[in-house]
């Protein structure tokens, strides 16, 4: 018989208990650490979004398109670096 679906409610609660285990045993993340990780999340967002614009940049200049590639593909490197962000801030 399959196991019904976790309640959400009694998810979060393990994940907080779990946490907060967590930090009594390894205490307060240094300001080092809190800096290297503002400088992770700042490249997540800037490299797809910089990758993005070379792409389409090199494509509008081999194909003379004006910004027809550069703009679209910017956005989605845009685009991608916040969902990279987002769920690399939410696997923490």
């Amino acid at each position: 018989m399959p196991e019904p679906e976790e309640d959400p409610l009694v998810k979060e609660a393990r994940l907080h208990r779990d946490r907060r285990a967590r930090w009594l045993r390894e205490g307060d993340m240094s300001v080092g650490r809190r800096l290297a990780q503002i400088g992770v999340l700042g490249w997540i967002f800037v490299v797809p979004t910089l990758v993005g614009l070379f792409a389409g940049r090199w494509l509008d200049g081999h194909f003379n398109t004006g910004v027809f590639w550069s703009a679209p593909l910017l956005i989605l490197g845009i685009c991608l670096g916040f969902w990279t962000a987002w769920r690399w801030m939410n696997m923490r």
